[in-house]
């Protein structure tokens, strides 16, 4: 199993976000299963390849070869319109974490799906942003 990042200040706003909202999902379920496994850094020491919470990624669907772009946030920003998709969701929960040139395999409602990391477009941490 790959190994996944996440920066101290994220694990902690998604745990909070969990207990609060008391979710007892298969999304949750799955989030919290990832942030158990993860290994937990320093906002400024998480390498800019790194998907974090907030950052705009570039992936490939590997079936369909579909290239897809989407900012990871918080489930009250999310908004498929604007291309921001929810770290609750199938998607936004596999992406937390992985590195650009990492495949993902995950579960959708469609079913089961691969996708490549191809870029990291944006990343608050790399921009200095270690909120």
């Amino acid at each position: 199993m790959t190994n996944i990042y996440i920066t101290k200040n994220d694990h902690k706003k998604l745990i909070k976000l969990i207990n609060e909202k008391l979710l007892d999902n298969d999304s949750t379920r799955s989030l919290l299963s990832e942030l158990e496994r993860a290994e937990i850094v320093e906002p400024e020491k998480i390498p800019a390849n790194v998907i974090t919470m907030n950052s705009l990624v570039n992936f490939t669907d590997v079936d369909s070869g579909a290239e897809l772009e989407y900012w990871l946030v918080f489930p009250e920003d999310a908004d498929i319109a604007q291309r921001k998709i929810s770290v609750i969701s199938p998607v936004g929960c596999a992406l937390l974490g992985y590195r650009v040139g990492d495949i993902i395999n995950l579960k959708t409602p469609s079913g089961e799906k691969k996708i490549k990391v191809e870029k990291i477009l944006r990343q608050p941490e790399a921009e200095g942003n270690y909120e």
